[in-house]
C-alpha cells in the first residue's frame, strides 16, 4: 500500500493516509478509492485511535479523474454506488476521530472527501470547487449533505450552482472548516490535533460521532436515545473510570480507548 495511490502509516496511535497520485493532484479512481477504504480498515484493526487523512504534493484532491469517465462509464451512479458511497459511509462510520488536513485544492469528490474530517484544518492557500455543474454534473460523494448541515441552503446552492472557488477563509467563515493554517503549519496543525484526539478517550469520542450524525438528520427523541445508549456504555468504560480516578487525584488521565 506504500507505493500505491494511498500511503498508510500508524505512529502513536495515528493513522496518516495520504492520497497519493501527485502528478494527477490526487484526482480520484476506484483504486484509489478502494485502498482509501481498505486504509481506514486497517487503521482501526491495528488499533489506532485516530486517523489524519490529507493529500500527497500540492493538492488534496482534484475529484474524480475526468480521463476515466470521458473514456467511456456507462453508469455514473453505478460508480458511485459501488466505489464512492462505500468509502463515504466508511468514514461516516469509523469509530475513531478523524482530522482532514486540505493541504491545497478539494476539488468536486475531493472536497466531499476533505469536509468529512470531524476536524478539518485548511492551508490559507487551499481552495474549496464544487465543479459539477460546469460540465453539466450535480455534486456527489456527499456533498450536498455535508455542505448542507454544515453551512446551510444557500452557500450550499451557491457554492454547487455557481461552480466558483471557495478560499479558505470564506470556508471557515461558513463553518465548513474547522482551522486555517499557514501553509506551512497545516501539516503541523493537524498532527497536533490527531495526536490530541488520539490521547483522549476515543471509545466516547467515536459515540460522539455517532451522535452528531443522528442530530444532524434525526428528532430530538431520537437524539436522546442515541445519548442515553451511548451513556449507558460510557459510564462502564475503563477510561470513564480513569477520567474520575485522576480527576479526584488531580493528575492527567492516560486513556486507553476503552
Amino acid at each position: 500500500m506504500t507505493h500505491g495511490p494511498i500511503i498508510y502509516a500508524l505512529a502513536d496511535k495515528v493513522a496518516t493516509i495520504r492520497l497519493n497520485r501527485p502528478d494527477r493532484l490526487n484526482a480520484l479512481t476506484p483504486e484509489l478509492i478502494g485502498q482509501l477504504k481498505d486504509a481506514l480498515a486497517r487503521a482501526v484493526d491495528e488499533g489506532a485511535r485516530a486517523v489524519l487523512l490529507t493529500g500527497e504534493g500540492r493538492a488534496f484532491c482534484s475529484g474524480a479523474e475526468l480521463g476515466d469517465i470521458a473514456n467511456g462509464v456507462p453508469d455514473l451512479g453505478e460508480l458511485l454506488e459501488t466505489h464512492y458511497h462505500p468509502a463515504v459511509e466508511a468514514l461516516a462510520a469509523l469509530p475513531i476521530p478523524i482530522v482532514t488536513a486540505i493541504n491545497g485544492p478539494a476539488a468536486g469528490a475531493g472536497a466531499s472527501f476533505a469536509l468529512a474530517g470531524d476536524i478539518i484544518v485548511m492551508a490559507r492557500s487551499a481552495y474549496l470547487l464544487l465543479a459539477f455543474a460546469n460540465i453539466g454534473l450535480v455534486p456527489d460523494a456527499g456533498a450536498t449533505w455535508l455542505i448542507a448541515k454544515a453551512a446551510g441552503r444557500a452557500k450550499v446552492l451557491e457554492m454547487a450552482l455557481l461552480g466558483e472557488r471557495m478560499s479558505a477563509e470564506a470556508a471557515l467563515d461558513a463553518g465548513l472548516v474547522t482551522r486555517v493554517a499557514d501553509d506551512a503549519a497545516v501539516m503541523e496543525t493537524a498532527n497536533a490535533l490527531a495526536a490530541k484526539l488520539a490521547s483522549m478517550p476515543t471509545l466516547a469520542l467515536g459515540m460522539i460521532r455517532s451522535q452528531v450524525s443522528t442530530a444532524l438528520s434525526g428528532t430530538l427523541s431520537e437524539t436522546l436515545a442515541v445519548e442515553a445508549a451511548n451513556q449507558r456504555i460510557a459510564g462502564v468504560s475503563a477510561d470513564f473510570v480513569e477520567g474520575v480516578s485522576a480527576f479526584a487525584e488531580k493528575r492527567k488521565a492516560e486513556f486507553k480507548g476503552r
